[in-house]
């Protein structure tokens, strides 16, 4: 039986600890409830939300129980299937969304939040969309009513730190609909940016770059923010009359900003965000990777047996792209 056998996996048994807290283990091979499918793990990414939950962002809701196995983007190959899981076989290759138990050589998912990995994608391409590629996407569509066949009105975005997971999807996709698009990065990003569609690219060192000053004097509908500790008098003066900034990293006083805008009628909002994965947008992401529409960029590939160094490349902040863990 699959579930007495043994595997490989990463996990913390506490808040805080960073990567030193990591710890490399021999766990039972999980075994999947009747809607969910047992993956061979090929692939996984590292989000910050991963070592945020770790540090105890969201205590006590999340992780739920210690010991705690982090990532939640996968892909992998079917090779179990729970009772009520119609629409995959053994054998399957897929991309999915987890709620944790990616750092290991098995784990499972839901089948409402797996979809197929075509052979055009790679593990690692497959495994880099869920979390930042689905951000992107919800904002994009969700919050901003961008039309992604481009039959839109056409909207003025800015995009903050997009050489980051979130802002190298929120780019791309933001091109396929109607948008000019603002971005800023690091200066040794810059050609990597233009290249995937940005109109203007600001290095965030600049006195243009901080000040979010459009190089074409646009005023931006929408500001799509990847990072923190920017100030609303910074945001403000660049939005257009009915501008929006969608806001990824809710701090109290982005809270407190939100609420004031709200209760004074404000036309200039700032819109906390946190995603909710849909397995259909994930399988529309997917489909684009494999169209050629749509690229993963990967920073870095690291083994399961070196997760503390993919880790601690997420903390760092460094990251172009995604951080992959194969097993």
């Amino acid at each position: 039986m699959a579930g007495k056998a043994v595997m490989h996996a990463v996990q913390y048994d506490s808040y805080g600890g960073g990567v030193a807290g990591l710890k490399h283990v021999e766990v039972p091979v999980p075994t999947p409830n009747k809607d969910e499918a047992l993956l061979k793990v090929e692939a996984a990414s590292i989000n910050p939300i991963d070592w945020k939950l770790q540090k105890g962002m969201l205590r006590p809701f999340l992780p739920r129980k210690f010991p705690f196995i982090p990532a939640s983007d996968v892909a992998g190959e079917v090779i179990g299937l729970g009772s009520e899981v119609k629409n995959f076989k053994v054998g399957d290759k897929v991309v999915a969304v987890l709620s944790g138990g990616g750092l290991a050589e098995f784990a499972v998912a839901k089948e409402s939040l797996t979809v197929a990995r075509p052979q055009e994608v790679s593990a690692a391409e497959g495994a880099g969309i869920p979390c930042a590629g689905l951000t992107a996407h919800q904002a994009l569509t969700q919050s901003l009513g961008v039309k992604l066949d481009g039959s839109g009105q056409q909207k003025n975005i800015l995009i903050t730190a997009a050489s980051g997971a979130v802002g190298l999807y929120a780019v791309q996709l933001a091109k396929l609909g109607n948008t000019h698009v603002t971005a800023t990065c690091g200066a040794r990003n810059i050609e990597l940016v233009k290249s995937l569609g940005a109109d203007e690219v600001l290095d965030y060192k600049t006195p243009d770059g901080a000040a979010l000053k459009s190089p074409s004097g646009r005023k931006y509908d929408a500001v799509i923010n990847c990072v923190t500790g920017i100030p609303w008098s910074t945001f403000e003066p660049n939005l257009g009359t009915t501008g929006k900034v969608i806001d990824f990293n809710p701090s109290p006083r982005v809270l407190l900003t939100f609420a004031w805008k709200k209760l004074t009628f404000s036309k200039k909002q700032l819109v906390p965000f946190s995603v909710s994965p849909k397995g259909e947008n994930l399988d529309f992401l997917v489909k684009l990777v494999k169209e050629g529409k749509l690229k993963t960029v990967i920073d870095s590939k690291h083994s399961l047996s070196k997760a503390e160094d993919a880790w601690a490349k997420s903390i760092s902040g460094r990251a172009t792209g995604k951080i992959i863990v194969e097993p």
